[in-house]
């Protein structure tokens, strides 16, 4: 319904803001490092936002960058994950790493964030690898070729995927991570790269 709001921030809550637009102001539901960034009232800023709609309640939340968007859809996605666990893991977990977390099985990585437990962080990775597994078909039946780069064991589909994770199309993954692509870089490495080439 809203893809964005851009208004001027008037006031922060412990887990909110309220951005007045045209004269119209939105409680807008965020994570830490976005309340954090927002620091002075009487700014313009932007938000890409999600509107949640279950039967008892209505909510906007909303983001700095597309990428934390695409991570708050995966997560909730997720049964058992609702909008209030997914803002949780995105202030303590980038989405930078995010898609390394679920590629490599690191529980601890979710963990970490208040309110998520072992059970919570396994069911996460195991829906979310599901979906990979899908766009990992996708990516296959794009046969891109690849054969002038020379691209040790699947380091390459490796960071593809986790592009594709975070919502992008397997064009647009391949393309990302084959323009910041180093044989010396981690994976991890080669994924924040490409989410910084890409904003």
């Amino acid at each position: 319904m809203f893809a964005y709001l851009k208004g001027i921030l008037v006031r922060k809550t412990s887990d909110s803001i309220i951005l007045d637009v045209n004269g119209v102001g939105y409680k807008v539901f965020t994570d830490a490092s976005t309340l954090s960034l927002c620091i002075e009232t009487g700014r313009e800023i932007k938000l890409h936002t999600y509107f949640h709609v279950r039967e008892d309640t209505q909510a906007l939340y909303g983001f700095l960058n597309e990428e934390e968007l695409k991570m708050f859809e995966q997560l909730i996605s997720v049964s058992g994950v609702g909008p209030k666990a997914a803002l949780s893991l995105i202030s303590n977990l980038p989405p930078s790493e995010f898609g390394l977390a679920v590629l490599t099985d690191d529980i601890d990585s979710f963990t970490k964030a208040p309110g998520i437990g072992k059970k919570t962080a396994q069911r996460i990775i195991l829906e979310l690898k599901d979906k990979l597994k899908k766009a990992n078909v996708q990516l296959n039946d794009l046969k891109v070729d690849t054969t002038c780069m020379e691209f040790p064991g699947n380091k390459l589909n490796e960071a593809i995927s986790a592009l594709i994770m975070l919502g992008y199309s397997s064009q647009e993954a391949n393309k990302t991570i084959s323009a910041v692509y180093d044989d010396q870089k981690t994976i991890e490495q080669i994924i924040k790269d490409a989410l910084k080439n890409s904003l």
